[in-house]
């Protein structure tokens, strides 16, 4: 049996993962564990909670928000997978933390043979830190690593 960590974050170096993956022959009792990981505005920590008031309402709207795009994501690379392979395992998580520390985690945790992701996130910012995940998973991880790149469009 294989066991896959795909951790995608909805920009379109995650559709091609999912692409790939989809493309991939896989034994038939492969699981999949669908991964989407948010990080909370760094001057918003759970500490901050505790003042109340507005701020905690912002605090509270952004874990909804996270949560449902990070749902809507998971749910969508799901039903991509399962159309190619409906035999596919496949279980959904969206956790909030550090991606590069959760990522690594869950994959420990799920005994993972392999981790999927793209190469580059959202915006600028985001594909310099997704480039440092990857980077990261790459160098850490105690199972293979896919990288998958966004083939030019040329």
């Amino acid at each position: 049996m294989m066991k896959i960590v795909l951790a995608i974050d909805g920009s379109s170096f995650s559709k091609v993962a999912v692409d790939t993956l989809n493309e991939m022959t896989l034994p038939p009792s492969t699981e999949i564990c669908i991964m989407h990981v948010y990080e909370f505005p760094t001057a918003l920590g759970p500490e901050l909670m505790a003042t109340g008031g507005s701020l905690n309402n912002y605090y509270e709207e952004f874990i909804s928000g996270a949560q449902k795009l990070g749902d809507k994501i998971v749910s969508d690379a799901a039903k991509a997978l399962k159309s190619k392979n409906s035999a596919l395992k496949i279980t959904e998580n969206v956790v909030s933390g550090l991606p590069k520390r959760e990522i690594l985690e869950k994959a420990e945790a799920f005994n993972a043979d392999l981790i999927v992701v793209g190469s580059q996130g959202q915006g600028a910012f985001s594909r310099f830190l997704l480039g440092s995940v990857s980077q990261y998973l790459a160098t850490h991880a105690k199972c293979s690593v896919l990288i998958v790149k966004e083939k030019d469009q040329n």
